[in-house]
């Protein structure tokens, strides 16, 4: 597969999770503790990727607006594609430049609580980028992007690093009284976070018709857990995390309708 240089600006924790699953090094995930099968181990690594990994000052540390944006600019090494989470706005504008002079080709951002890059920041980002031609993919939450055929460097990283809307590919066998259960849950891509792998690992062994499907799988993305907002946030009627744990559910049906029992 294409190698693409990465480089990644955050601030906070959730930065630190996309970082962590992007790099799956031994330990990363504690979710199943002693329980541990080591089911991602050796599934990906994006080590060779990533060039760079810069963590930002935290935005609310530095006021709505930076009058001299200039010192506080990281440097932009030679990459493919830039990762930002939770920047100063000021500072990503002003980052876009050097990005471009870079070679920097796709710009991938997104959105875990209502203040963090609402949708009219979302666009201007997009356009001012676009204006430099380099693609742009912005999302709220993350695990809401998916690859894009417009966007074919964004979509290649997507691809390569397993990560944005989740995918998972569900095989079924026959159970007790002749019964569908879940046998195997394979993740094809994760939310950015990780947290795909183990609400797959905590498929295992349910009925498809379970009536309890559902919360076997909002309890495994809280204990996870998921770090987007817990805010209500006006521009999706809901809180982010919620509208999270109903993109993971989705996939989960999506691939149990695929899956053939074997």
């Amino acid at each position: 597969m294409t190698f693409l240089r990465v480089v990644v600006y955050y601030n906070g924790e959730f930065g630190e999770r996309v970082v962590g699953n992007l790099l799956n090094y031994p330990g990363f995930c504690i979710s199943c503790g002693e329980a541990c099968t080591q089911c991602r181990s050796g599934k990906y690594s994006g080590a060779e990727d990533i060039v760079a990994v810069v963590e930002m000052p935290d935005p609310s540390s530095l006021g709505d607006f930076i009058d001299d944006v200039e010192p506080l600019l990281p440097a932009v090494p030679e990459a493919d594609i830039a990762i930002v989470i939770n920047v100063h706005p000021d500072i990503l504008f002003g980052l876009l430049p050097k990005m471009k002079d870079a070679g920097i080709k796709g710009i991938i951002g997104c959105s875990e609580s209502p203040k963090d890059m609402p949708m009219g920041l979302r666009l201007q980002v997009s356009r001012a980028a676009e204006e430099l031609g380099l693609e742009a993919a912005f999302s709220k939450p993350f695990c809401a992007m998916r690859p894009d055929p417009l966007k074919p460097n964004i979509a290649a990283f997507l691809k390569r690093a397993m990560i944005g809307e989740p995918e998972l590919e569900i095989v079924l066998q026959k159970g007790r009284e002749g019964k569908d259960v879940i046998a195997a849950a394979n993740v094809i891509r994760s939310a950015p976070c990780g947290s795909t792998w183990f609400v797959a690992k905590r498929l295992i062994g349910v009925e498809k018709d379970d009536p309890r499907l559902h919360e076997r799988i909002s309890e495994a993305h809280h204990a996870y857990p998921c770090t987007a907002s817990m805010d209500r946030d006006p521009e999706i009627g809901d809180t982010v995390l919620h509208r999270a744990g109903y993109i993971i559910r989705d996939k989960v049906e999506e691939a149990l309708s695929r899956a053939v029992s074997g």
